[in-house]
């Protein structure tokens, strides 16, 4: 099941969030939309992570600014993925899919205070 504890650590968080979606993954029906569907939101949700690590090795402020919005955009676009998961399968998936979409929301949050807050 999915780990629900909130982390204030955004790279802790960030790593559990793209565990749970690959473990999530692990568990779909093996089709071939949801075999396509899983690459993309893996490596989506790993790159939130990968972006925030990146960024606090950034070399410059516009650096830091860019690599946060990269991590918003894959959040976003993790979103989506899910999305297509959800409507896409019938199985008892709709309350993990919607627990792994609340938190790719409020990462994606999280990115776009850090952004406004570094202007």
């Amino acid at each position: 099941m999915i780990e629900q504890k909130k982390e204030y650590d955004l790279e802790k968080r960030s790593y559990t969030f793209a565990k749970n979606v690959a473990m999530f993954c692990k568990k779909l029906p093996k089709t071939i939309s949801n075999i396509e569907y899983s690459k993309q939101v893996i490596r989506s949700s790993a790159s939130v992570g990968a972006n925030y690590i990146e960024a606090n090795e950034a070399l410059g402020k516009k650096d830091f600014v860019m690599r946060i919005k990269i991590s918003r955009k894959e959040a976003k676009e993790t979103v989506y993925w899910l999305e297509l998961i959800g409507a896409t399968n019938k199985e008892n998936i709709s309350l993990e899919n919607s627990i792994l979409s609340k938190e790719a929301t409020e990462l994606k949050k999280i990115f776009s205070a850090i952004i406004e807050k570094s202007k």
